[in-house]
């Protein structure tokens, strides 16, 4: 008979049987603690099951209850299907027989040719087991006991996440596949175990392993072995690095990585990372005890202790106060690269260091709706060929300070900025070991004023003001320990920006131009005079500004300088016309062309800036997506009198669906005697069929003509593995590291973990 209902909560054990695959018992648990108001998904309350079969009979002797014919059972958001369920009352087991599936509120799936349990729910078993996870994965087994509560145990199993159907829904050997006689999960110790597994690539066998086994993938964090790495270099010979975790407990681990290599020493690396309650801390680390050694691995020199800490904090004290830090040095400038360490030069703080420099520092910030405040101070190690850390300058403390504290003086906003720096060195670049390096302490206070107003016809105009006063006091001026000095200066601004932005639609497409006009009078800004060079001409304190970059978005800055010790004064004004293009299908263009004037010829700005004569070199700047997944940007700097270009970048970045790249291109005058720095960044991927392409990276350093690092490759990926065998040449030398070719293969396995095979 069909819609047969029944109060049947022991009848209803029979869908729990789904905890063999995990994500049954998450479900479950959800359900336990949804709120009682929220009304349920099937409209069943907790212990309620809905069951139709096409005939239910009771044998009240034998106590046993039996659904026949295209069973149908709801329970929890759990569906049963089943050819034949059966209630033995006498032995409180309960029993699926033919076709049958459990369907889970996620959309996992169970099937099983017959399935057994008992009241309990701790024991039970399944024959012809079959599992469709989250995702891709994939189980079947020929028979599945559940042990208890925690152990489940597949008995002739076999795993994928690949596909085990053609298109045409015929079946096919998956890409790869684990095929073991025994799989057991052991939830107490977080472990799943395999007893004689064997790797299969499309179905022929490729490794047997009698025993391993891995952390419960269910598992959110457990000690063990993770992705090993296995490389070939002309330095270190042959190079093996196998990574094991150390769970201390749900907050804190430790990874160690030694690295085993067969032509110089091993070298032992560590991770270790731990959250608190108010923040974080991740420290890494390496060490090693070796003879140096060259681009072709031959060793000199005396053994020595060679290692490096790279590490940082960050923790918040209040919701508004925060501190951190970060602690980076390496006893060996070539280090990172002689045992192929990455990751290493990334932002750990506020202060970023250059590629090939480490930065230490200690900071802290607060930060509210109208006001940030921030305090901190840093040093730097140079590793590269040209530094000397003598030279660096110890920076401390560094404090700055913003706030608005009227929020409406005559029509307009009122912000107040304060910052203050010391810097300290031991040796004063470019003289001879043993004269020190000037020392210069700065304080300034500054307050702007900016009242914006937009009329009827669409004009738009914001009036400025600026006040700055710095403070600077200077040590061991002109290379001479004890002479000091002490300048002030003061600077006020004064100007506007005016812009009328104009506005037509098109049949397809919204255009919009604006020209834009800033004029801006400055006074004050004297040069902070720290000494003479040999020939007697004043040389000018210039800590934090000695890169201009003048482009698109810097033309209408107060000060074009990064810092403070250099700024603009006098009498300037800047012009240009924006443009833009919108059309209805989602392509878009901008364009930008600018100039700025100035009164008189400028002595401040080095001549590559663009910026020391009276008209300015122009600046154009090009922003387009011309197609969907295709997007490219061009900006240039031409002269002023010739036109010639004098800086240009370019890039385009693609994302179809037969692959994806991207294109950048750099040229520049890099400073008065010191030539011009030109390089090309490309690389990409192309898919010629569904599973094969080719992979392509080159970097080339134009300006001498040579490649610094070229990689040509093939590429094999499907649903669930991805195959990459490249070919690597890199040109660049580093000190004692000269060129190096190498193959390099990595191989991802769906749901395994990173790559497996060389870095």
């Amino acid at each position: 008979m069909r819609l047969f209902g029944i109060m049947a909560r022991v009848l209803a054990g029979s869908l729990a049987f789904v905890v063999l695959a995990g994500p049954v018992a998450a479900s479950a648990q959800a359900r336990v603690d949804a709120p009682p108001d929220r009304p349920p998904a099937d409209g069943l309350t907790e212990d309620q099951l809905y069951l139709e079969a096409d005939t239910v009979s009771r044998d009240e002797e034998k106590g046993l209850t039996v659904a026949r014919g295209d069973v149908r059972a709801r329970f929890q958001g759990r569906t049963l299907t089943a050819d034949e369920v059966t209630f033995e009352a006498s032995t409180r087991l309960i029993r699926a027989r033919g076709n049958v599936r459990i369907i889970n509120p996620d959309r996992t799936a169970q099937f099983a040719q017959e399935i057994v349990l008992d009241q309990s729910l701790s024991v039970g078993a399944a024959a012809g087991f079959a599992v469709r996870s989250e995702g891709p994965i994939k189980m079947a087994a020929a028979s599945a006991v559940r042990r208890s509560e925690t152990v489940n145990e597949l008995n002739q199993a076999i795993y994928t996440p690949c596909e085990v159907c053609a298109k045409n829904g015929d079946p096919k050997n998956p890409t790869w596949s684990i095929q073991a006689e025994q799989i057991v999960q052991d939830r107490s110790r977080q472990v799943v175990s395999y007893r004689n597994a064997v790797i299969r690539v499309r179905g022929a066998p490729v490794l047997y392993i009698p025993i391993f086994w891995h952390p419960d993938p269910q598992a959110e964090r457990r000690s063990g072995f993770l992705t090993p790495a296995l490389q070939t270099s002309g330095r270190r010979g042959l190079s093996y690095e196998q990574p094991y975790v150390h769970v201390f407990n749900p907050s804190a681990d430790l990874t160690v990585s030694p690295q085993i290599n067969s032509q110089v020493a091993p070298f032992l690396n560590a991770h270790y990372r731990q959250r608190f309650r108010t923040g974080a801390i991740d420290v890494r680390g390496g060490f090693t005890y070796d003879r140096d050694f060259d681009g072709e691995g031959d060793a000199f020199g005396d053994p020595t202790a060679r290692s490096y800490i790279l590490a940082s904090g960050a923790f918040a004290l209040t919701p508004e106060w925060k501190w951190g830090f970060s602690a980076e040095r390496t006893s060996d400038t070539l280090l990172f690269e002689k045992y192929d360490i990455g990751d290493v030069y990334v932002a750990r703080g506020p202060f970023v260091p250059d590629d090939r420099r480490l930065i230490s520092q200690v900071y802290a910030t607060r930060q509210t709706a109208k006001s940030w405040f921030s305090a901190g101070a840093f040093s730097i190690q140079g590793l590269r060929p040209e530094d000397d850390d003598r030279t660096f300058p110890t920076v401390g403390p560094f404090v700055e300070g913003r706030f608005e504290p009227i929020a409406d003086l005559v029509g307009g906003r009122l912000r107040i900025r304060t910052t203050g720096v010391a810097l300290t060195r031991d040796n004063a670049p470019g003289v001879p070991a043993g004269a020190p390096g000037l020392d210069s302490r700065r304080a300034t206070f500054e307050a702007d004023w900016r009242r914006t107003s937009t009329t009827a016809g669409g004009l738009r105009v914001a009036l400025f003001g600026h006040l700055r006063g710095d403070g600077y006091s200077l040590s061991d001026l002109d290379g001479v320990a004890g002479r000091s000095a002490t300048q002030g200066r003061g600077i006020a601004s004064a100007g506007a920006d005016v812009s009328l932005p104009l506005v037509r639609r098109f049949d397809n497409a919204l255009v919009v131009v604006e020209p834009t006009a800033q004029l801006v009078a400055s006074a004050g800004a004297a040069l902070i005079r720290v000494g003479r060079d040999p020939s007697g001409a004043p040389i000018y304190l210039n800590e934090d500004s000695a890169t201009v970059v003048f482009d698109e978005t810097s033309l209408f800055r107060l000060n074009r300088f990064p810092g403070y010790d250099l700024t603009e004064d006098g009498l300037r004004m800047s012009l240009a016309g924006r443009a833009s293009v919108l059309w209805d299908d989602g392509r878009r263009a901008n364009f930008v062309l600018g100039r700025s004037f100035r009164s008189s010829d400028s002595g401040v700005f080095t001549t590559t800036s663009g910026l020391s004569r009276k008209a300015s070199d122009w600046v154009v700047a090009v922003e387009a997506e011309p197609l969907q997944g295709v997007s490219l940007f061009a900006r240039t700097r031409l002269d002023g009198e010739d036109l010639t270009v004098r800086r240009a970048e370019a890039g385009a970045n693609v994302s179809l669906k037969r692959g994806s790249g991207y294109f950048r291109y750099l040229k520049e005058e890099t400073g008065p005697g010191s030539g011009r720095r030109e390089n090309a960044d490309l690389g990409g991927e192309i898919f010629v069929s569904e599973n094969w392409g080719v992979t392509a990276y080159g970097n080339r350093d134009i300006a001498a003509s040579a490649w610094v690092i070229r990689d040509l490759g093939v590429v094999y990926r499907d649903d669930c593995t991805r195959l990459d065998i490249f070919y690597r040449q890199e040109d660049l030398q580093v000190g004692r590291l000269g060129s190096s070719t190498s193959i390099n293969i990595r191989l991802t396995l769906a749901t395994l973990g990173g790559p497996l095979g060389a870095r």
